[in-house]
């Protein structure tokens, strides 16, 4: 009776971890090598100059749009100071060669009559001429005379006509030297708020390499920002475990930071390709001496935004992942492209917005109401 019991207990433990085994072990995929990733955000000057503030430290948090370092802005203001003055010369030129046109205009008509009359003058004495009623030398005066009404006439029509290549077509805020004077003056308006370095994104500063009094260069690497609220992670498993993970599978994560929390998630994605694969000396296989290595390809996992605003992670901690392999029916690579943009800021808009309203007052502020040029006729 007892070997029967005994028996019976081996034998309901054994189907009991035979389905367990079938049902449960055997639909999960685990690692150890998985780690914390995100983005980290290389904060840098678009010019150069010397560094005069730095307004955080490391682990401090830091918004979108928030001056994270000063440089010194005599030399940017020097420029906008040039830039907004060559602006206004050009708009004040602009509006002389307005001006010169409708000047030209306006002498055209005195230089006609003043052709006409002396045409006139010489068709009155030429027929006398035969009847000796004026002399030959009074005839060639007059002919010259009307001449150089002529000539004078043409000239005039010329000038206008020149005046009016210029202005004809545009205006004051469109004209040609305006456009190039303004557009000089918006890079130095930018230039000017680019003393002041913000951050494109809201997150934690790391890394700081710069220091109050260092000339910087652009393009050179200050400070890092990380959005620790934007993490995920990259599970690294043996080729042999990857048959039967899809996107959208439920993902368990366990950090040794928070040991007795499990965070919630899901795998987004596959990688393209293996570690080795990505790397700067890719293996070589070609030999004679060749051994075969399991291969480890990341996965990619999205961690539950609850989870991670309450139990915050850091980027680079190890975790232990377990992927539910149950529902096989997802894809296992991307079906579509992604349609709205992965990263996106706007605290850089606003620096083009202000400069076109600045050079806009710079440009009423040195306009002055003028005639409008007459457009040159036909025919000149």
């Amino acid at each position: 009776m007892v070997l029967s019991v005994i028996a019976a207990v081996f034998i309901i433990a054994g189907l009991t971890w035979l389905l367990l085994y079938i049902f449960v072990f055997t639909q999960r995929e685990k690692t150890d090598d998985a780690y914390v990733k995100g983005d980290m955000v290389t904060i840098s000057s678009r010019v150069q100059g010397t560094v005069v503030e730095v307004a955080v430290e490391e682990t401090d948090r830091v918004h979108a749009g928030q001056v994270l370092i000063k440089l010194d802005p005599v030399d940017a203001r020097v420029s906008l100071m040039n830039a907004e003055g060559q602006l206004a010369q050009a708009v004040r030129e602009a509006q002389a060669k307005v001006q010169q046109a409708n000047q030209a205009d306006a002498a055209i008509p005195q230089r006609r009559a003043q052709y006409e009359q002396a045409r006139d003058e010489y068709n009155r004495r030429h027929p006398l001429l035969e009847r000796r009623a004026v002399s030959a030398e009074e005839v060639d005066t007059g002919k010259r005379q009307m001449q150089q009404a002529q000539a004078a006439l043409q000239a005039a029509e010329r000038e206008a006509a020149a005046a009016h290549a210029q202005v004809d077509g545009t205006d004051i805020e469109n004209y040609p030297a305006v456009v190039q004077a303004r557009s000089q003056f918006r890079n130095a308006w930018v230039n000017s708020g680019r003393n002041a370095i913000v951050s494109p994104i809201e997150g934690y500063a790391a890394r700081r390499q710069v220091q109050v009094g260092q000339r910087i260069q652009p393009g050179q690497d200050l400070l890092t920002v990380v959005p620790l609220q934007d993490l995920w992670v990259d599970a690294n498993f043996k080729e042999t475990q990857l048959e039967h993970i899809r996107i959208d599978q439920p993902v368990t994560v366990e950090t040794d930071m928070y040991s007795d929390f499990k965070y919630h998630g899901k795998v987004v994605g596959l990688n393209a390709g293996t570690g080795s694969a990505f790397s700067l000396l890719p293996a070589e296989n070609a030999t004679g001496n060749w051994i075969k290595v399991v291969q480890r390809l990341p996965v990619r996992i999205a961690i539950d935004a609850n989870d991670l605003r309450k139990h915050p992670l850091r980027v680079g901690l190890s975790t232990y992942v377990t992927v539910d392999t149950h529902d096989r029916d997802g894809h296992v690579l991307a079906e579509s492209p992604r349609t709205k943009p992965l990263a996106v800021t706007n605290v850089y808009e606003q620096e083009m917005a202000q400069a076109d309203e600045k050079a806009k007052e710079i440009i009423a502020a040195n306009t002055v109401t003028l005639p409008a040029p007459v457009p040159a006729k036909a025919g000149r």
